[in-house]
């Protein structure tokens, strides 16, 4: 095979970090880092249409509600439409006292100019500059020298300190990006900053922020995050930065990188929503955030309404939330499997028995409520379904609790007509055929009951007398047995011939208080030895003990013609 034909021969492998000790694969994330939300800036501009103001201000007032605190308002040199919705939240006074709005420029005075006067008027700012530093850039995008790259740098930066030095009105904080710092040089991008830092002179109480980007996701995870703890180990007056990750999704592990950045050192996650971004995407800070609820931490964000956030994010974006994304698609917390399904059905059942807090459920890493999702849509019954899944939904519509061998027995039912209309099967569907199976509650069946008495004979017998209509025609009858269930049985042979002996039977209320009723499950033995069940579901539990009887009645005769 020649080289044109061969693209494996067409790279080189990421080059390793000399970081032998490195630290951060010991180290656990213990607390949730500052959080930028750059979906007005960097999401915006990786979209089709960019957003108007009317949508630009919806989703603000989402990042805001969020409890996001630092929120990348756009690009302000981009053009007018950028500009002026910068300066009309200023002049409008929409941003809250303890949210820092920040915009970005690159590393040239007219732009950071124009950046600054966006801003005139804030209580408080950051100004973002960025230029890019690898060897990629610097050959073949802007044919210049490190020495050269290092100068925009200290250009931009003396820039900075100069405008905010005219504008004491503001209190103003720097943020500067050596660009593609994933692919270039680690001594390089920290001789850039360095020299950034002597122009501009941060303090713990006043810091710089450093933002790494992943602007091309170029290596595995773990590069990225000996990159970060190299930079983290080697930056001068760490106590006067702050270090921002900003990753990008190309080998679709910008989340990855962003958790082992911040167990590299980082103080700081900048992301989009969801994950929008250009090419693959940015990291995706629902993701992130929520993450940490599984270890224990709890991420300042409010994702408690995840779907408001999602139609906010859809609208203003153009651009659906995929339906298996983590957290917030709309299949995560769904079970089509009959394994899962039985043990998110058990999962449930033994939270409701423990006597601590912990979320305990298997496949469910975080309970859906918190993000003010439904328990009904966490299972849902396909062809692909066990007993565990209609039970569910039985359960949760209608209130019963199937015993486990009658759901082996209305499994093969639900399977037959999952198969038959090649779909998912709601929760009507599965009543329906569930009633058709047992005769509840509907007309088309052999015997009904119409009504009936019971009574206590001298020898301690039960007595059972009452009307059961068979095929339309109604028929007075009447039995003798030790109990209720054993003198109905008894009628149901001497009037019909039909001869049950009962296998196993239960029961349990529907809801509670007043309105209250009772399910009641017969598994009745032929005389051929085949099983045959009943329901029977009743404000009084005697009848439906009774109507359980009837059903099984049905069932051992099979529908009219």
């Amino acid at each position: 095979m020649s080289m044109l034909n061969d693209p494996g021969r067409k790279y080189r492998p990421f080059p390793q970090v000399n970081l032998p000790d490195r630290q951060w694969p010991s180290r656990v994330i213990t607390n949730p880092p500052r959080w930028l939300s750059t979906d007005l800036r960097d999401g915006n501009q990786s979209i089709i249409d960019p957003m108007d103001a009317v949508k630009k201000n919806r989703f603000f007032d989402l990042l805001v509600e969020t409890g996001f605190k630092e929120i990348e308002v756009g690009f302000p040199s981009a053009g007018a439409t950028e500009f002026d919705f910068i300066s009309s939240l200023v002049r409008e006074g929409r941003i809250p006292d303890d949210v820092f709005v920040q915009v970005l420029t690159q590393s040239r005075e007219d732009l950071i100019r124009t950046s600054f006067d966006s801003l005139e008027g804030a209580h408080a700012a950051i100004i973002h500059l960025y230029n890019a530093v690898s060897p990629a850039w610097r050959d073949i995008v802007f044919q210049m020298t490190q020495a050269e790259v290092k100068q925009i740098a200290i250009k931009g930066a003396q820039v900075l300190r100069d405008e905010a030095a005219k504008r004491p009105g503001t209190d103003w904080f720097f943020e500067y990006s050596p660009e593609t710092f994933s692919t270039a040089e680690l001594d390089f991008s920290l001789e850039v900053c360095e020299a950034v830092m002597d122009i501009l002179q941060p303090t713990p109480d006043h810091p710089l922020i450093f933002n790494l980007p992943a602007t091309v996701e170029a290596a595995t995870p773990n590069i990225y995050a000996d990159q970060i703890e190299y930079f983290h180990r080697n930056i001068p007056r760490r106590d006067s930065v702050v270090i921002s990750l900003h990753t990008h999704n190309d080998r679709g592990t910008g989340v990855a990188a962003a958790e082992l950045g911040l167990m590299a050192g980082a103080d700081r996650v900048e992301g989009c929503l969801f994950g929008n971004g250009e090419r693959t995407g940015n990291c995706c800070l629902v993701t992130v955030a929520l993450n940490m609820y599984t270890q224990g931490i709890d991420p300042k964000l409010d994702f408690s309404d995840i779907d408001k956030a999602i139609e906010t994010v859809e609208y203003c974006n153009q651009i659906p939330v995929h339906q298996r994304h983590p957290y917030g698609g709309e299949l995560v917390f769904t079970a089509f499997s009959g394994s899962h399904q039985d043990a998110i059905k058990k999962g449930f059942s033994a939270n409701e028995r423990q006597n601590d807090e912990y979320w305990r459920v298997p496949y469910l890493p975080i309970d859906p409520a918190d993000l003010g999702r439904s328990y009904e849509a966490v299972i849902r019954v396909n062809s692909q379904s066990g007993k565990g899944g209609f039970a569910w939904v039985l359960e949760k519509d209608q209130g019963l609790k199937l015993p486990k061998r009658m759901q082996a027995h209305f499994s093969k039912r639900v399977q037959h007509l999952a198969d038959e209309l090649g779909r998912e099967l709601n929760g009507d569907d599965i009543w329906q055929v569930f009633r058709e199976t047992y005769f509840v509650q509907i007309e088309k069946r052999r015997f009904q009951l119409v009504d009936y008495d019971e009574n206590r004979a001298s020898d301690g017998t039960r007595l059972f007398s009452g009307t059961i209509k068979v095929d339309g025609q109604e028929h007075r009858v009447s039995g003798r047995g030790k109990g209720l269930i054993s003198s109905v049985l008894a009628t149901l042979k001497d009037a019909f011939g039909l001869e049950l002996e009962v296998a196993d039977y239960s029961e349990h209320a529907l809801g509670t208080g007043t309105d209250a009723r009772a399910a009641a499950y017969l598994e009745c033995l032929m005389p051929d030895g085949s099983t045959v069940w009943g329901v029977g579901i009743d404000e009084d539990v005697a009848a439906a003990s009774v109507r359980a009887i009837v059903s099984a009645a049905n069932s051992a005769v099979g529908a009219p013609e």
